[in-house]
């Protein structure tokens, strides 16, 4: 039975929570309903880019609701010609489809790229997808998806999804087929365990999707909207996808993702793709609020900065307990573990007195950590300090230091 003074056993049961109900945020911190305050490097998984509870999104939030919040997708509204605009003016990309989560807008793009081989290339329909790879949770999307053991967790899969293996080129050549249409990766697989692309893999994938005449799907669900450092994770690489997938990130905390593709793949037909709520103003909002906030100047200056203190402070933490070391880009990275104590390590980080920390282990040898991308250096160091106090606690020894 619970101890919490709320009722939980109205929930679906579909994941193991702790005893905590969290009732308010303010930027980089989370307190539960006992008044115990978090240090969040969660922040939803990426989602919160801007903490929780900015300003600025309040104030979206409150102004357009008392406007106009859902007029109907089959009508134009301010708000999401507004975002449109900005998404293609600041990308490569020349048209946006509103959605309502990474997973619709990945569905989306499987669904435009199918249609553009149909038009296109003779009705080829395969996407080549990458082990370890993480699309959402849709029946097409978990099937393009390589996570272990989701290939028959809702079988039979949707077919059509070969898995290469990421920065290995000859992988991805030797699945090419005459019904191939479309490669689709993350530039940085973030559930599985937060590997970036190499910058040599991705300029040998884009010659190669080139030369067969294949489309390039970047599915920058987590590696968007700042996170990696630059707007948006390929422009780190200097490669142009032909479609991109944006959630999490881009409606700082609200249901929001959207669909991009350029001009020439642009070929879905009236009522082929659509959703009730898709670029309602209400949420499209927000997304301008974040994204005027992403572009105000120095902005993604501080978020590379901020992801190069992580990167040092991480290192030396590594180095200290002898760990493996870090990886990733910008703010999105991963401190690889000596062992597989990620979970009890989020156990007693959470539990942390007077100040718990959440973290989270995509895997058991491994912490994420997706901190706001406003966050302070001086949260990264605090972070740091309550990271080492829960790896003392379950235990690990720091490492004697060289005479």
């Amino acid at each position: 039975m619970t101890t919490t003074p709320h009722a939980t056993q109205s929930l679906m049961d579909i994941t193991t929570r702790p005893d905590a109900v969290f009732v308010r945020g303010e930027g980089s911190w989370l307190s539960d309903h006992r008044g115990h305050r978090h240090l969040d490097f969660v922040q939803g998984w990426a989602v919160n880019t801007l903490g929780h509870c900015p300003p600025e999104i309040a104030r979206a939030l409150a102004a357009q609701s008392a406007r106009l919040i859902t007029p109907s997708p089959a009508y134009y509204n301010e708000p999401s010609l507004q975002l449109a605009g900005l998404l293609t003016r600041h990308s490569c990309f020349d048209r946006v489809f509103f959605c309502n989560s990474g997973g619709e807008a990945n569905e989306g793009a499987i669904k435009l790229a199918r249609k553009w081989g149909r038009v296109h290339k003779s009705g080829a329909y395969k996407i080549i997808t990458f082990e370890n790879g993480f699309h959402g949770r849709t029946l097409a999307t978990m099937s393009a998806s390589g996570k272990p053991g989701w290939g028959t967790m809702f079988a039979p899969q949707v077919p059509g999804f070969a898995k290469a293996q990421l920065n290995d080129i000859d992988s991805v050549a030797a699945l090419i087929d005459d019904d191939t249409v479309a490669v689709m990766l993350e530039p940085v697989q973030g559930e599985g365990g937060v590997v970036p692309a190499s910058p040599d893999f991705m300029r040998a994938l884009h010659a190669l999707v080139r030369q067969h005449g294949l489309l390039l799907v970047f599915d920058e669900i987590q590696t968007g909207m700042g996170r990696c450092g630059p707007l948006f994770a390929y422009q780190h690489y200097g490669v142009e996808p032909d479609i991109m997938t944006l959630g999490k990130g881009i409606g700082g905390g609200v249901p929001l993702a959207a669909l991009l593709a350029k001009e020439a793949v642009s070929c879905f037909e009236h009522g082929e793709q659509g959703g009730t709520f898709n670029g309602n103003p209400l949420m499209t909002a927000v997304g301008v609020a974040v994204m005027q906030a992403l572009l105000a100047p120095g902005f993604l200056e501080h978020v590379r900065a901020a992801g190069e203190h992580l990167s040092r402070r991480l290192t030396t933490l590594a180095a200290e307990f002898g760990m493996k070391g870090e990886r990733g880009l910008g703010l999105l990275r991963a401190l690889m573990l000596a062992g597989d104590d990620g979970p009890r390590i989020v156990e007693a980080a959470r539990t942390l007195q007077p100040v718990g920390l959440l973290i989270n282990a995509p895997r058991p040898d491994l912490l994420r950590f997706m901190p706001a991308l406003n966050v302070s250096l001086a949260e990264i160091d605090q972070m740091i300090d309550l990271l080492r106090q829960a790896l003392k606690a379950i235990g690990a020894q720091p490492q004697p230091k060289a005479a």
